[in-house]
């Protein structure tokens, strides 16, 4: 009988009775991919990431786990391929991928009405028509818990929008919250986000993620377009390499610990792999170049976290196989990103008849020589006494070497960004410098002056002088181009001068894109980026640790 007994104790040790083994959800992140369905250079796209999830929900499917893939924003703006039908080609491939979640950027709202027109311009426009579409025909839910309509004053209320979503996997409830960043409104068109207002994140974040802690969820996961950055990523609990004043390490600070597991950040195109006030914080750069991956490992009776595993960012161009085995595409993604590349095709390769002789770059800042090639055209071309350009953000990749073609142009300047041409006074010039004599590397490029910005104690003097020689007094009335995004206020340049009602948009205007093409097939022959590189005889000459005491009197 004894015998008996501890066979069966044994038995009972060895199966029924034994802990079950703890159930591992893979979170997969993507962040600002930007159209880019296909490999380009450094980024595998849409493509390559669809073999690595792949991979990895078969290893998950093995042990029994399960993945989720998130994604935290500015999805469908960025490639000739997504752009031509305003994002849709990019919902197909997120569906055809599974995505469980997605959160909305600044650049959803890009598109603005569906159709050709990029702001409303006619009877019956609805400035989110597009967004509004997109949104529609997604499987997954789109997140925006801090989006307010300001003529309800509650969260927006559009087809498949919600502030956040209640899941099952693996037998736990997940739940996953989306917010945007605090400036996100300010780095789109405005005409396309009029009646609109983001709230702060930490308030959404919480109300939500508490509701879904009552609704039963285990595991809390906030997808945000919103950032910072680190450069080591050896060490999760190492902050050392990070900015910890960025936005989205203060909104974890800020954050009950232990309220949210884990955010999927976005918006700055960084890398985060990192652990902050008890939540894992993930980001990987920008146009599909990585994927951000955390496992969780969860007590299958009662839903604790048991340990969380907290991966670098992981290229899509790193490897042939993972998971132990070769990589495979998925073929529905590869059928969608083919479809979408031929239509663009015939329009991507036609030349603009011009030839770089070296590759044109952002090194250098507001003074690259890309920048000024830029700010150049729209100088030569508007008749205008100054050319001002976002060069920092409104341009957003270098042009290669050779014979120049559309679709390399498109990519640079994938916004339908109209010129704008608008009159402001040398004292109102004088503001918009020494407001962005503060902004280092990120202040405006532009063609037609040199500035001159000195400080004693905190007072700040700026001197102004047109390429012609004439130099600007506060009461000379000035000509200015700039694109409808700096017009109706974006990234501030002119918020500060601004008139009651913003400045009269022309939509006769041609794009600044067109603008910069014509430019370009007008001159001809060939170029050489040193011939427009301005570092070694300025056009902004201004302290190198400009004091942020020293002000325009």
């Amino acid at each position: 009988m004894n015998r008996c007994l501890t066979l069966l104790l044994a038995t009972c040790l060895l199966t029924s009775c034994s802990a079950p083994p703890p159930l591992v959800i893979s979170v997969i992140g993507t962040n600002d991919v930007h159209g880019q369905l296909l490999p380009k250079d450094d980024r595998g796209g849409l493509v390559a990431i669809s073999a690595y999830v792949n991979a990895i929900r078969e290893a998950r499917e093995e042990d029994g786990g399960a993945t989720l893939l998130i994604d935290a924003g500015d999805m469908w703006q960025g490639t000739l391929e997504s752009n031509l039908s305003e994002g849709a080609a990019m919902v197909s491939a997120y569906n055809a991928l599974g995505y469980s979640a997605a959160t909305l950027g600044n650049h959803e709202f890009d598109f603005g009405p569906s159709g050709p027109a990029a702001t409303p311009s006619e009877a019956g426009h609805d400035p989110r028509g597009a967004l509004k579409e997109r949104a529609a025909e997604a499987d997954f839910p789109i997140l925006a818990a801090n989006l307010i309509d300001l003529t309800t004053n509650k969260v927006v209320d559009w087809e498949n929008v919600q502030p956040s979503t209640l899941i099952e996997a693996g037998g736990i409830k997940i739940g996953i919250v989306g917010v945007m960043t605090a400036r996100a409104l300010q780095r789109t068109i405005a005409l396309n986000v009029e009646g609109l207002e983001v709230g702060p994140l930490v308030p959404a974040i919480r109300q939500n993620a508490e509701k879904l802690r009552e609704a039963g969820a285990k595991l809390i996961i906030v997808t945000a377009h919103a950032g910072s950055y680190c450069t080591e990523f050896d060490d999760p609990y190492d902050l050392s390499s990070c900015n910890e004043a960025g936005e989205i390490f203060r909104v974890a600070q800020e954050l009950p610990t232990g309220l949210v597991d884990h955010i999927i950040a976005g918006h700055v195109h960084q890398g985060i792999a990192h652990i902050v006030n008890g939540t894992v914080i993930t980001s990987s750069y920008s146009s599909a170049r990585a994927f951000s991956r955390v496992d969780f490992s969860i007590d299958r009776k009662s839903g604790a976290v048991l340990e969380k595993k907290i991966f670098p960012p992981h290229s899509t161009m790193d490897s042939a196989a993972y998971e132990g085995g070769a990589l495979q595409p998925d073929a529905n993604v590869v059928r969608i990103a083919n479809q979408a590349l031929q239509l663009a095709q015939e329009q991507r390769e036609s030349r603009i008849g011009i030839k770089l002789e070296t590759p044109f770059t952002l090194e250098g800042g507001p003074e690259s020589a890309l920048g000024n090639l830029f700010t150049d055209a729209l100088y030569d071309t508007m008749n205008v006494d100054i050319a001002i350009h976002n060069v920092l953000g409104g341009l957003r990749t270098g042009l290669p070497a050779g014979e120049l073609e559309f679709g390399e142009v498109y990519e640079l300047s994938p916004f339908e960004n109209r010129a704008v041409i608008v009159t402001i006074s040398g004292a109102e010039l004088r503001r918009v410098i020494a407001n962005q004599a503060h902004r280092g590397w990120r202040s405006v490029g532009f063609t037609g002056m040199r500035v001159v910005v000195e400080c004693n104690d905190s007072s700040m003097g700026v001197e102004i002088e047109l390429d012609d020689g004439r130099r600007v007094a506060d009461t000379d009335s000035l000509t200015l181009v700039v694109n409808d995004y700096i017009a109706t206020g974006g990234d501030d340049i002119l918020t500060d001068i601004m008139p009651e009602g913003g400045y009269p948009i022309d939509n006769s205007r041609p794009l600044t894109r067109d603008v910069f093409i014509a430019w370009l097939a007008a001159r001809g022959g060939s170029i050489y980026a040193e011939d427009f590189d301005t570092r070694l005889d300025p056009k902004w000459t201004r302290p190198e640790d400009l004091d942020t005491a020293c002000q325009l009197n």
